[in-house]
């Protein structure tokens, strides 16, 4: 099978030729670019300039050669964009190393910590000394101020949908990206995911701040409702421009919302089916009648109770399946679920075991859950969430060559 067979195999929950893997695939399966360079050397390959393509996480863009060293079958759609050196400016990492930055959010200096400025001007994300992210720091109807009608206008001035990973504004109509996504998949025969977000309990917590969000939806719902149906109607407006550009090109559309805690969903299964259910469904409904694409929600934490109704509003793959939070464990969810999604995700702990455990351990860990998840089909191998900086380069090492062992 080619990987992009071995995945779509597996997401038809059919069992593939050999357990799919995915590294970097979107924002949620990447590394550290602090532990990059790091896992570069302990595999022996030669050293290469640090790509940071995720500015607010600092996500490395993994070279080719590791891709192959690990037989990774995905790739993302914003690797076909921003070749040119011109879209990159030096800038170093925490750590100090040099690396490249997308010239639209290369972040500036403020004191004992790095800010991240909107177009405006306003300071809209902040990394303080020590850290290797970046943090929100400006919600835009935090204060009472709110104007249904500018929440597109107002993407650029909060960081989740103003710090964008490439193409970013590389592109400036969608016959450019209905080209650069033509020439990805022309050039690779890996699954290709188009990074859509679409967020819904997320953009409340963007716009209105998290706290101030989650109580406007317990007790003025008909407010919740307003500024909900009008964040739709953005998300189907701009699916329909994705898709009629990048759709006959990718595989896998990636849709973001954040719905779990560590012990619980956010909210619960009654005000998901008021509030998120619908508009979900909308809006994954919508994008299979636009191009023949399997829709994945990364949505991190305790999601159980809302899985059923989740996969009923559609859903064909779930991620990260963090299995270290409650009623999240791989045999259950297997069990009781298997049958009608995929789990794309939750072959490694990355709260505790890759970071903490030695090499034989991890590979332990890993083979583990591919035994559990991995039978008939519905399954991606990928750690849950991001590989971070302080992870040992012989563990995440341990945990690929332990995945087809």
């Amino acid at each position: 099978m080619t990987s992009r067979e071995r995945i779509l195999t597996t997401l038809a929950r059919r069992e593939p030729d050999a357990v799919p893997i995915d590294l970097s695939g979107y924002r949620s399966s990447g590394i550290s670019a602090v532990a990059y360079p790091r896992l570069r050397a302990a595999l022996g390959l030669p050293p290469r300039p640090i790509y940071v393509y995720d500015p607010i996480q600092q996500l490395a863009i993994v070279d080719e050669d590791v891709l192959q060293r690990f037989g990774v079958d995905t790739i993302e759609l914003g690797r076909a964009f921003c070749q040119e050196e011109k879209w990159w400016a030096d800038w170093p990492l925490p750590d100090g190393t040099p690396a490249k930055m997308p010239v639209w959010a290369l972040p500036e200096r403020d004191g004992v910590e790095w800010v991240i400025r909107a177009p405006s001007g306003r300071v809209i994300a902040r990394m303080p000394e020590g850290s290797y992210h970046f943090d929100q720091v400006y919600w835009p109807f935090c204060d009472g101020e709110e104007d249904l009608s500018r929440i597109e206008e107002l993407y650029p001035e909060h960081m989740w949908t103003g710090v964008a990973s490439p193409p970013g504004p590389s592109i400036r109509t969608l016959d450019e990206l209905a080209a650069g996504a033509a020439r990805l998949r022309a050039s690779t025969s890996r699954a290709i995911l188009g990074l859509f977000g679409g967020n819904l309990l997320e953009m409340g917590q963007f716009y209105y701040r998290m706290d101030r969000f989650l109580m406007l939806l317990a007790e003025d719902p008909a407010r919740a409702h307003r500024f909900l149906d009008a964040v739709v109607e953005v998300h189907l407006r701009n699916l329909e421009k994705f898709l009629g550009a990048a759709g006959p090109y990718i595989d896998v559309i990636v849709f973001g919302d954040d719905l779990g805690a560590q012990n619980a969903p956010q909210i619960s299964p009654r005000m998901y089916r008021e509030f998120f259910k619908p508009r979900h469904q909308a809006m994954w409904t919508r994008a299979r009648q636009l191009a023949g694409v399997k829709v994945m929600l990364h949505s991190c934490g305790a999601i159980r109770p809302l899985l059923p109704d989740l996969i009923d509003a559609g859903l064909d793959a779930i991620n990260p399946v963090q299995i270290s939070c409650r009623g999240m464990d791989a045999e259950g969810l297997k069990r009781d679920f298997g049958r009608e999604i995929t789990f794309w995700g939750g072959g490694c702990d990355t709260q505790q075991v890759l970071p903490n455990g030695t090499p034989d351990e991890v590979r332990a860990h890993v083979r583990r859950q591919v035994e559990i998840l991995a039978p008939g089909g519905g399954f991606v191998f990928q750690q849950v969430h991001n590989i971070l900086a302080n992870v040992p380069p012989e563990n995440i090492i341990a945990m690929y060559d332990a995945v087809r062992a």
